[in-house]
């Protein structure tokens, strides 16, 4: 059975189903900013049972795609830097820079240890005193209460040899810009599940307030998703652009605050290059000035040049909502996941992993 005759047998899905498709809206672009809700609308099919004129985009939610090629380039020279240990998630590692990936760099020989979290970086640094354990740091405000406490607890263990790379980014200020540019029609929002759960849903009221655009914090299930997507049309219908928190079994209106004051302790606001945006002010997370002893980039004097991304790669505008991937030339011929051109094939969050994976036979 395929998973779209599996939503129409269902007796949950199918009303949400019939009551989008009834819809009275005209055409409609909805953007989802989380990659969480890019791979699962793209593996659930919710796309291909759209009505035609509800219209599906992507915008920049996958942390690893937005990085852009000089963080990149400077992880690379950390990891070459000697004594250094560069920590990563196992994402980054195959993400090409300007010249080289990480992994590339681990097949020569230098030091770059996949993790699967700030604690495990940490146990790196207690188990070799002699060497400098440096986090790679990405991510949106989901991850930024583990760095956070990573650096808290580095304190406290008075961990000499353990610093942070912080490329983390901020999601407002990511949508914020991509409304200013003006290069992509967008009438409806899904917003993110697990960044809101962080930040909270309130957070996502400037969308209906200040750009009359409606916004349903959505879940990651297939009924989440049909919810929310329900909702938005449902207060574009009506001309009542609100904020809908279709999540609320995780999602609370002011979030976590005991995380987020975490984040807010030992980070402070800075600008941020962003891959497909160029920099954002106020969008990155910078370590504060008392706790200088673990921010690698005062600890290490790493300077790269401006980094052009890949001639070929398209993921920049994919990034934007301004293309889909198979618009771009390279797209599962000279980019497929085992040879990337570009992080949005890279990544598990990715767009053109998510539309190679599960919809390019439609192509």
């Amino acid at each position: 059975m395929s998973i779209i005759s599996s939503f129409r047998e269902s007796a949950r899905a199918k009303p949400i189903i019939e009551r989008i498709h009834k819809r009275d809206t005209g055409p409609v672009s909805i953007m989802e900013f989380c990659g969480g809700h890019t791979v699962a609308i793209f593996r659930s099919g919710i796309r291909t049972i759209m009505p035609a004129h509800v219209r599906m985009i992507s915008g920049p939610g996958c942390p690893v795609c937005v990085t852009s090629n000089g963080d990149l380039d400077r992880a690379v020279a950390l990891a070459k830097t000697p004594g250094v240990i560069l920590a990563t998630y196992g994402d980054m590692l195959r993400v090409p820079g300007s010249e080289e990936s990480l992994m590339q760099v681990k097949a020569q020989g230098y030091a770059v240890e996949i993790v699967y979290s700030t604690l495990d970086a940490l146990a790196l640094a207690e188990a070799h005193p002699e060497k400098e354990i440096v986090f790679f740091a990405i991510g949106f405000e989901t991850t930024s209460p583990a760095a956070a406490a990573a650096v808290l607890q580095a304190r406290s263990r008075e961990l000499r040899n353990f610093s942070l790379c912080s490329v983390m980014k901020l999601t407002i200020p990511g949508a914020r810009a991509l409304l200013s540019m003006g290069e992509v029609k967008v009438d409806a929002v899904i917003g993110p599940g697990h960044v809101s759960s962080i930040i909270g849903a309130d957070a996502w009221r400037f969308l209906p307030d200040e750009y009359g655009i409606p916004v349903a914090i959505s879940g990651f299930e297939t009924l989440d998703l049909l919810a929310a997507t329900d909702a938005l049309l449902g207060m574009i219908e009506e001309g009542k652009p609100d904020l809908a928190n279709t999540y609320s079994r995780i999602v609370k209106p002011g979030g976590n605050r005991k995380a987020w004051d975490a984040v807010q302790q030992v980070f402070e606001l800075r600008e941020a290059s962003w891959r497909g945006f160029g920099n954002i002010p106020d969008s990155g997370l910078a370590l504060r000035e008392e706790f200088a002893d673990y921010d690698a980039d005062r600890r290490f004097d790493i300077q790269v040049a401006p980094a052009p991304e890949h001639p070929a790669c398209r993921c920049g505008e994919v990034l934007r909502g301004v293309a889909m991937p198979p618009d771009c030339k390279v797209f599962g011929s000279a980019c497929t996941p085992e040879h990337p051109l570009g992080p949005c094939m890279v990544s598990s969050e990715g767009s053109c992993a998510a539309y190679f994976h599960y919809q390019r036979h439609q192509l």
